[in-house]
Order: C-alpha cells, then sequence, then structure tokens
C-alpha cells in the first residue's frame, strides 16, 4: 500500500466553517483537484505540492498539539492514499473532518470520520458534477451538507437538493455558505432568516480575521 500523499500545506489555525467553526483545528491540504468551479478560493492547491509519508505528516500533526484535524483540498479523496490515511489518523485518536467537493465518491471513507460534503450549486459552473449517491451515505449523527451560493439561483438550487434528499433529517446541519464578497449578503442572509428550513448560515470566519487570500479551510 501506497503510503505517502502529495500535500500543498499542513498548518495549524481555527477552523474556519462548518458547526466546528472557532475551533483549534490543524489542516493538511491535499494537493490536486478534478473541478474548476468559478469561485474557487484555492487554485493554488491544483498542481505543485510535495510529496509526504504518512510518518512525515503524523509528526508534523504531533508537533500541533491539535487533536481536531481537516484533510482537505483540492479534492482530498482524488488522492487514493487519502483512504488509508485517514483511517490511520482516526486510530491514532483524531477526530478527523473531511472537506469533500463531491465529485468524488465517499464510500470507502473511515465511517468514523466527519464529512463536510460540498454539493456544487448551478453559478459554480459544476453542478452537472455532483455525485448525488454520496448524499444518501450521509450520517444524521456527525456529517454535514455545504452549499456554496452566489445568488439567489443558487439558494433556489440548495432548497430543491435539500428537499429531494431529505437532508433536515439525514444530517447534522446543513450549510448555506455564501461566496465570500458578494454584494448581496444581506439579501441571503435575510433570505435563509426567512425560508423556515433548519440550516446554518456560514460564512467564512477566517477570511474574515485574516482576509480574504487566507489559506483557511
Amino acid at each position: 500500500m501506497e503510503r505517502t500523499l502529495r500535500i500543498t500545506e499542513i498548518f495549524l489555525s481555527i477552523q474556519g466553517e462548518s458547526s466546528h467553526a472557532g475551533r483549534p483545528c490543524a489542516f493538511v491540504r491535499l494537493t490536486g483537484c478534478p473541478m474548476r468551479c468559478v469561485w474557487c478560493d484555492s487554485e493554488y492547491t491544483f498542481t505543485g505540492g510535495e510529496r509526504l509519508s504518512f510518518e512525515e505528516i503524523f509528526q508534523k500533526l504531533e508537533d500541533f498539539g491539535c487533536k481536531l484535524v481537516e484533510v482537505t483540498g483540492g479534492e482530498p479523496l482524488a488522492q487514493k492514499a487519502a483512504f488509508p490515511f485517514i483511517t490511520e489518523l482516526l486510530d491514532k485518536n483524531y477526530e478527523v473532518l473531511i472537506e469533500t467537493g463531491g465529485y468524488v465518491s465517499t464510500e470507502k471513507v473511515d465511517e468514523r470520520a466527519k464529512i463536510v460534503l460540498d454539493v456544487k450549486c448551478p453559478a459554480s459552473g459544476e453542478s452537472a458534477r455532483n455525485h448525488w449517491a454520496n448524499l444518501e451515505r450521509l450520517n444524521a449523527e456527525k456529517d454535514e451538507v455545504k452549499f456554496v451560493i452566489a445568488d439567489l439561483n443558487d439558494w433556489e438550487f440548495a432548497k430543491k437538493i435539500i428537499g429531494k434528499y431529505d437532508l433536515e433529517k439525514c444530517t447534522k446541519e446543513i450549510l448555506i455558505s455564501p461566496v465570500f464578497g458578494i454584494e448581496n449578503l444581506q439579501e441571503i442572509a435575510e433570505t435563509v432568516s426567512r425560508s423556515g428550513l433548519k440550516v446554518r448560515l456560514n460564512l467564512q470566519l477566517h477570511k474574515y480575521i485574516w482576509g480574504k487570500d487566507v489559506h483557511g479551510v
């Protein structure tokens, strides 16, 4: 079994999104992504990176002394070795979050990991590539779904998917994430507040602290 991953960066910060926002978190950001979302804020992960062994990554995480780890990208599940790496992290008693764009199947992800599944809305340019079976594998006790929305058309799309897959019952959290810097943020917030849905407006905390170009989640 291959025990290396191509890594863009490993760093300690504050979790910027999801129900875990504000918690100290160590990030393992893998290189590469099969998707090209219009609003992507991590294009720097598409190429390059450094190949590191599992042991080298584990040592960096141990040095941080933080038990919450997010495996992210790019698209972390695009590297096959990510699956055994996640299992070994869990075996070392880390709490593991997986930020995935939803294009790659989550079927082989260790069931102990907590998935944050990013469902692509129309404005991303990649909504046709969502792997819908991933929504049927969500665990209501721990997994979360994120919709990054740029406009009210994206919001209507999100509502349709929430209803179709009964996500209010099948997930721990439904995250409505406005694209950072959009002008209609107040309109989206007001629309969400009137929706009657069990959702959370999910702002990117790290960008409000350190600026839009920070390498956060």
